[in-house]
């Protein structure tokens, strides 16, 4: 049995674990990175690069499909599954290279391959090679696919997002089950290079959004391309040969259809269920995850804290390296434990047109307790450059506090909304008023107009003085 004495010890070498290591080391502690998996981090092996070099696939393909709208007229189209997945895997592993590579450069000392688990509040075994007392822990696990209990044990044709990035080839249809980010992402992605797609939903959901307004509008702009079946759950399936036949119901009405695969993007749950928890002395919550100080990233007041997916806090990847960097400075320098840098919210879904969220949410404001705001919107349909590029869905949600004028946060389904959500979430950042955001440079044409459109809404909206928001919009729908 080997045994270490280390300052610090980080669990899992994904995105936070990496970024706690390095902060840890510059703090002088000694440290070590303890893995179970391969490394390569989950955004670039299974996540964030291969969905998108998916849907860059979905795009180009996409645009074939819309040039006669300009006037041009491309020949037949042939979509080469067996290319498309060669170059997703091909770049992917170009990108999880780079992590390797670091991670290779790390001294060897610092690197215990195996899966931790706690014996005490200080002592971690990994697998029954190494025994680590460790000064201070920081779980940094990620998180994993969810698997739905009505799939369990049904056969290969049940897959979740880690599987679709190896494929070979595309599959000739696929039922997806969820509408959060990972599902739209993928199905639409699948369903624009000619996979037959079926997506179900438990219940009314897109991405992340809760305002009322926007999420009726991406449900009705995402259903003209999608096969999307709202609250609809899954009654019945079972593997017959190459194929699932999946029976899905809503109301009194069943509907059977078979499908190659049948995918799983009902969302992450953190990697904390193995780790031996009940040793650590920490609180968790009712679902297992350690109870946590989001500022600082400590459990309760003790020497061990959480990063990354395995929290559940905000389980994208720039949050990921955030979290990772203030969990890794507080262990390295403990017991001098400081509130760390957390940026304004931002999430976005790569799906056509995109949707975005950031700063706080319409679910957020409409909680007991809150200042009153004011709501600004814009419609993309009719919006200048939007219809020049033939993109012209979508609608723009903008927040503004009563009292102080000051920009509050946003939701959209949007075309480009990617960079406008990055434009509006410096602004909250910033702590930017409505009227200061309306006085920067906006050119013409550019779809950020519609920014300024919706900013001068708000803008009146909140001259007009406090009044109640529509009850019947606080429920999201669809």
């Amino acid at each position: 049995m080997k045994k270490l004495k280390v300052d610090v010890a980080i669990i899992g070498a994904g995105t936070a674990g990496l970024v706690a290591y390095r902060a840890a080391r510059a703090q002088g502690a000694r440290t070590v990175l303890i893995e179970s998996g391969v490394y390569g981090t989950t955004c670039a092996r299974v996540g964030c690069m291969p969905s998108k070099l998916l849907i860059a696939a979905a795009e180009a393909a996409h645009m074939l499909h819309l040039a006669p709208g300009f006037g041009v007229h491309p020949g037949a189209v042939r979509i080469d599954g067996v290319a498309v997945m060669e170059r997703v895997r091909r770049e992917r592993d170009r990108f999880v290279g780079f992590v390797v590579d670091g991670v290779d450069a790390m001294p060897d000392e610092d690197k215990v391959r195996g899966h931790a688990r706690f014996t005490d509040p200080h002592t971690l075994m990994v697998d029954d090679h190494t025994e680590i007392d460790a000064c201070r822990i920081v779980i940094a696990t990620g998180s994993s696919p969810t698997r739905l209990p009505a799939l369990d044990n049904v056969g290969p044709g049940v897959i979740t997002s880690d599987d679709v990035f190896y494929w070979n080839d595309l599959p000739r249809s696929v039922a997806v089950i969820g509408t959060g980010v990972i599902g739209l992402e993928i199905g639409q992605a699948l369903a624009r290079l000619g996979v037959r797609v079926r997506m179900v939903a438990r219940g009314g959901s897109v991405a992340q959004l809760s305002d009322p307004v926007v999420l009726k509008t991406a449900a009705r702009v995402l259903c003209e391309e999608l096969d999307i079946h709202f609250q609809s759950r899954i009654l019945r399936a079972e593997q017959d040969g190459d194929d699932v036949v999946l029976t899905t119901g809503r109301h009194d009405e069943a509907h059977t259809e078979r499908f190659q695969y049948v995918l799983q993007a009902a969302g992450r749950t953190p990697n904390v269920h193995d780790l031996g928890l009940e040793n650590a002395g920490i609180a968790l919550d009712g679902n297992g995850v350690p109870l946590f100080d989001p500022r600082t990233m400590q459990c309760g007041n003790s020497h061990i804290f959480i990063a990354g997916d395995a929290n559940h806090e905000r389980p994208v990847l720039p949050e990921a390296a955030d979290h990772g960097k203030i969990a890794g400075d507080n262990a390295g320098r403990f017991p001098d434990i400081r509130p760390g840098l957390r940026r304004t919210p931002l999430t976005a879904a790569f799906t056509e047109p995109n949707v975005v969220t950031l700063g706080a949410s319409y679910k957020t404001l409409c909680a007991p307790g809150r200042s009153k705001f004011a709501v600004g919107q814009v419609s993309f349909e009719n919006q200048g450059r939007s219809r020049v590029m033939l993109q012209n869905k979508g609608m723009l949600r903008v927040y503004g506090e009563y009292r102080t004028g000051r920009f509050l946060g946003a939701e959209m389904i949007a075309p480009r909304g990617e960079h406008i959500g990055h434009l509006l979430s410096w602004a909250v950042q910033s702590r930017m008023t409505v009227d200061q955001m309306l006085e920067m440079p906006f050119y013409h044409p550019v779809i950020e107009e519609g920014v300024r459109t919706a900013l001068r809404d708000l803008a009146a909206n909140l001259a007009k003085g406090e009044s109640d928001i529509d009850p019947d919009e606080v429920e999201p729908g669809t």
